[in-house]
């Protein structure tokens, strides 16, 4: 047992996927690839069978860790073999939502390794990046077009609204709307009227509130990843930014800030954060 736990040791930052995870010392993992991470761990298992719901979506996905991804492992779950339990600087998790990923999609190590450094593209290059993506469908909880490789197979090809802004800004921005709603700058838009708001929007401007955001294009036009569930066209889609800004103000009250423990507020925030 002992010259069991010795090689094992020996082994646990050289490459070996899933290795030593027992061993009651702090343990690091980092993405060797883009990895799906999940909120149940049944889901991140060898061959674990996904169900969608009504929508086609699999909301026990919850994001899509890109490659270098460090993670810090806090347990093996013994109800899913092969599975860990991780936290990441990267992804804050919504309030009791524990996440699981592969622990063969892992690079381990002993030590904490330096954190993942999202070099930000230019704007033009992100502008570019988001009108690449029109016409992709929407998956819950995507951030990586491609999608993932898991037991052989590409999955989850697709952007959520706010994977289209991760993607296109190589995770520099926050992965949820929940942490969007605070990125950046805010802009005073309390009061205004649509062609008040109209003058206030540059381009990457965020209309965002706990549950979808809208990136500004340009002057002209606005992208966002849509999920309508009832036969309407969703996905990655283009509007004109005067349409869309006046659907909004149907619908929610533009706001300064967001409020702090609201949730479902009918408002919206716009943040500068370039």
């Amino acid at each position: 047992m002992i010259v069991r736990l010795i090689i094992v040791l020996l082994l646990y930052c050289v490459g070996r996927p899933g290795i030593a995870m027992a061993v009651n010392t702090p343990r690091f993992g980092v993405a060797r690839q883009a990895v799906a991470v999940f909120n149940q761990a049944a889901a991140a298992g060898p061959r674990a069978v996904l169900h969608p719901d009504q929508c086609g979506q699999v909301r026990q996905l919850e994001f899509i860790a890109l490659p270098g991804t460090v993670f810090e492992v806090l347990a093996a779950p013994s109800s899913s073999p092969g599975v860990v339990q991780v936290r990441s600087a990267e992804y804050q998790a919504p309030a009791g939502v524990s996440l699981y990923v592969a622990a063969a999609a892992l690079q381990p190590c002993q030590d904490r390794p330096a954190e993942r450094a999202p070099l930000l593209p230019s704007r033009a290059s992100i502008v570019q990046t988001l009108r690449t993506a029109v016409g992709l469908p929407y998956v819950w909880g995507g951030n990586v077009r491609r999608g993932v490789v898991q037991d052989g197979q590409v999955r989850f090809q697709g952007l959520d609204c706010s994977g289209l802004l991760y993607e296109a800004t190589n995770g520099y921005t926050p992965r949820n709307t929940e942490q969007l709603v605070s990125f950046g700058k805010g802009v005073a838009i309390e009061g205004l009227g649509g062609e008040q708001l109209l003058q206030r929007l540059q381009p990457l401007d965020l209309l965002v509130w706990k549950g979808h955001v809208i990136i500004v294009l340009d002057q002209q036009q606005v992208i966002e990843s849509i999920l309508r569930c009832n036969g309407q066209q969703d996905g990655v889609l283009i509007s004109p930014l005067r349409t869309r800004l006046q659907q909004l103000l149907q619908q929610r009250r533009p706001a300064n800030d967001w409020p702090p423990g609201q949730v479902k507020a009918p408002l919206f925030v716009v943040r500068r954060w370039l």
